[in-house]
């Protein structure tokens, strides 16, 4: 039997679960896990609470807490939300147990024997005020790349580039806001650019890799790897295992990971099995977009420094927005799982979230689609299906699965597509195509009901009842056909199903999917499994997600009347454009604005490609001081709105033309 390891992102014990959490990591990971069961294969599922890093420290400087009474609500939360949404991990641990700290500084220490970790001066924020060195959060200001104001020590949300404390422009530290001086301070790197070459070779031949995850960590190979600085100072976190490094704790990508290895140990302890053996045969990490450097370069440079074989495959979702703005919890633009919970049953969540779109690309909640979807596809196709096929095999054959007679040419279509679905789901689930899986079930779903309609059981029934007999033993075959391929997908209306059916002490399999339940099998009575979901129930949603917005001011920094005039608004065209290596986020455009052709360079890729931006009339700030984003000149600002990145045109303007 094989074996297969199955992690997903720890989550970060500062906060609840929401909705992009379950969508990017948890759920594809979970019908993952429950397929492999179901086809034969030992799974281990494991993940934790990641409960160290400077979020969680300052957080509890801000509150006048203890970082652990901080860590400690929010692991049992997290545990809750995801259990409220069936993932089944085998174990769920947490990156503060001491069997993690003992691994953690054993790895460090390995590491550090063999030669890859090494002490080096640096030069570090230290504020006086607070008297200490600053960790890298606990510096904030402006980035030295784009500009972008509240730029933190370790990265830009701007432009998403990863930075150094002490590159930031006019830094304050995040505690006392005063100035911090640079000092120098002694640190220990782990070599990140021994493993350049290492790690190309990896990444280039390893087929299995997603394309978003491949081509993401070759444009960090093309800059060159540099080495990373493995410890902070700190109290909270893991201490470093070396009397010279008194006073500092390991940073926590260099410790975190290994809460795979430290809850799968757990769970051998518990279990008398090693991990090791799944870990060795087969090792899948689910993780979020925003994660897959750290992944697919510093994890696996780490486990190559180590000796340990590396992951089989890394599979990234992409973001989830809101109403077609970017989730915010800082806005509370964001749908909490628990509270969503509250008011709508986890398989409908887990359906939505899973059908909407592929994995491998971003894609948005929305409430009215959310409704359309249970109410269309989960109501009225599978729903309505099943309940007509229990009912009429209820009412007319006494509960009992009917005898068929001979099957003509349709029937035996629909037996062709029963004894193949499971093969074609599979196919998909094995390549990570979640969606195109469920969206094959449901397609079974709507050629039973064409079937059913088709076939007319309530007339045959009456003038003949072999005829009928045989629609509905078929029916029967697809609604169990069905009810064990959602097992994966939605597992707690799935059983529902088998219930009814009258199997759910059966051993079933993915294998037994397509097998037929012989005739006289007595199935329980029809219940309604999915109900419609009211206009009102939607309207409220929205209200509360709207009411959310409401109290902050849109308008910052009044200007005066003289202010606006000295902005130089102007009409140019996009007469070139390409992206910017090493960032999601930004464009080079070359604007005409008739007198001239500047370079401008716009974070707006994640909403336009070059190709659909180009030739396009844009609003132009053209006497912004150039600045340097990602090394290269920009010489003025498009203007587009704050949260979609809308681009403002104007079709009937002239170029050059100014804006008063």
């Amino acid at each position: 039997m094989s074996k297969v390891f199955i992690s997903c992102a720890l989550p970060y014990a500062n906060g609840p679960c929401h909705l992009g959490h379950l969508r990017s990591t948890y759920i594809p990971a979970d019908i993952y896990a429950r397929y492999k069961r179901m086809h034969g294969e030992d799974v281990l599922f494991v993940c934790a609470t990641d409960e160290h890093g400077t979020p969680i420290a300052v957080r509890a400087e801000d509150e006048g807490i203890s970082p652990k009474e901080i860590v400690d609500k929010y692991h049992l939360m997290i545990k809750h939300d995801l259990e409220s949404c069936a993932i089944s991990f085998d174990y769920f641990s947490r990156t503060t147990d001491p069997i993690h700290y003992k691994i953690a500084q054993n790895f460090f220490l390995k590491l550090y024997e063999k030669g890859y970790i090494y002490e080096s001066e640096i030069k570090q924020p230290y504020c006086v005020e607070c008297k200490r060195f600053l960790p890298d959060r606990y510096v904030e200001g402006k980035c030295p790349q784009c500009g972008g104001e509240d730029a933190r020590g370790d990265h830009c949300e701007s432009c998403g580039r990863h930075l150094d404390p002490i590159q930031l422009l006019e830094p304050t530290c995040l505690i006392c806001k005063s100035t911090p001086e640079v000092r120098e301070s002694k640190h220990y790197f782990f070599k990140l650019s021994h493993f350049q070459v290492d790690l190309k070779n990896w990444i280039e031949n390893n087929q299995d890799l997603p394309p978003n995850v491949r081509n993401y960590a070759l444009q960090w190979l093309m800059e060159g790897l540099k080495d990373w600085i493995l410890t902070r100072d700190m109290e909270w976190g893991i201490p470093v295992p070396l009397k010279e490094g008194e006073g500092k704790i390991i940073y926590v990508w260099g410790e975190a990971f290994l809460g795979y290895i430290s809850s799968a140990a757990q769970w051998s302890r518990e279990k008398n099995l090693p991990w090791q053996e799944y870990w060795n045969d087969k090792t899948i990490h689910f993780i979020g977009k925003d994660i897959i450097y750290h992944h697919a370069i510093f994890w696996p440079a780490l486990l190559m420094a180590y000796g340990c074989k590396l992951p089989s495959n890394i599979i990234a979702g992409e973001y989830l927005s809101l109403e077609g703005q970017k989730m915010s919890t800082s806005k509370n633009w964001v749908i909490w799982t628990s509270k969503f919970l509250q008011y709508f049953d986890a398989d409908s969540l887990r359906y939505y979230l899973t059908v909407n779109a592929p994995l491998n690309r971003d894609t948005d909640f929305s409430w009215d689609d959310f409704q359309r979807r249970i109410n269309d596809e989960l109501a009225d196709v599978l729903g309505n299906f099943l309940h007509r096929t229990f009912s009429f095999t209820d009412r007319f054959f006494d509960g009992l699965v009917p005898n068929p007679s001979s099957f003509d040419e349709y029937d035996q279509k629909l037996i062709g597509r029963i004894k193949n679905a499971p093969d074609l789901v599979s196919e998909y689930i094995e390549q990570f195509k979640f969606r195109e899986g469920l969206v094959e079930i449901i397609k079974l779903a709507k050629f039973g009901n064409k079937y059913f309609n088709d076939k007319e059981p309530w007339n045959t029934v009456k003038t003949n009842k072999e005829k009928a007999a045989t629609c509905i033993y078929l029916c029967n075959q697809i609604a169990k056909t069905l009810a064990v391929l959602l097992q994966p997908y939605i597992p707690v209306k799935a059983r529902e199903i088998m219930k009814i059916l009258d199997l759910e002490g059966e051993k079933i399999s993915w294998q037994n999917a397509n097998e037929f339940v012989p005739p006289n099998h007595e199935i329980g009575k029809a219940k309604p499994l999915f109900s419609k979901i009211d206009d009102d129930v939607i309207k409220k949603q929205k209200e509360m997600l709207y009411k959310n917005l409401e109290g902050e001011s849109k308008t910052k920094n009044i200007i005066s009347i003289d202010d606006f005039a000295k902005v130089d608004l102007r009409i140019g065209k996009v007469i070139g454009a390409e992206s910017v290596k090493g960032s999601d986020n930004l464009l080079k455009l070359i604007v005409d604005i008739q007198d001239k052709k500047i370079q401008i360079v716009a974070g707006i890729a994640r909403k336009y490609s070059p190709q659909e931006i180009i030739t396009q009339k844009v609003v132009v700030l053209v006497n912004l001081k150039p600045a340097k984003l990602f090394g290269i000149k920009s010489e003025g600002m498009i203007l587009a709105t704050e949260e979609t990145m809308s681009i403002l045109t104007s079709k009937d303007a002239s170029i050059g033309e100014r804006i008063k």
